[in-house]
């Protein structure tokens, strides 16, 4: 299992859908890329998110999609956040990590992640489905060996905001 720095795992009665979302629906978000395209379907509260790769994807540009808006507080860019998350490495389409495997949210503070993760949460309502495409320099440019993420490769996250606090 890779678990980003400064990432922890937290018990939450909600936790976060393990079961697989249902098949054949239109994709929420269909994301072209300078290579290769993605389909991102974001979570129920029944079911995990949906991301499906023609790899190799890529991007020259970090992109930000709300799938759901949200009714909450919106999220300041140093808040600490309570999310669910799969990540996807638009490379070969490999989920490098999920908190829906897991079960279980994670919680953090916006300012000690990867750049695209905060242009995904950041400015959002807490409530919020959201994918983001991001650039290698927005995610992990020297690669991240421990979960398969080359130097270069694009990545795909499907976020749902379950809490924020300043």
């Amino acid at each position: 299992m890779f678990t980003p720095p400064n990432l922890t795992e937290t018990a939450n009665e909600a936790g976060c859908p393990t079961a697989a979302p249902a098949e054949g629906g239109a994709p929420e978000w269909t994301l072209p890329g300078a290579t290769g395209s993605v389909d991102v379907t974001g979570s129920t509260d029944a079911a995990a998110p949906s991301v499906k790769v023609t790899a190799p994807f890529s991007v020259t540009e970090t992109q930000v999609q709300t799938l759901k808006p949200g009714d909450g507080p919106v999220v300041s860019d140093t808040a600490t956040v309570l999310v669910c998350y799969m990540g996807v490495n638009g490379r070969d389409g490999s989920v490098f990590d999920s908190s829906y495997e897991r079960g279980a949210p994670v919680d953090f503070p916006l300012d000690g992640v990867v750049t695209g993760f905060q242009k995904a949460i950041a400015g959002q309502k807490v409530g919020s489905t959201v994918a983001v495409a991001m650039t290698s320099a927005d995610g992990y440019p020297d690669g991240q060996p421990g979960a398969g993420i080359q130097p270069g490769d694009s990545l795909v996250f499907a976020i749902k905001i379950l809490d924020a606090s300043s």
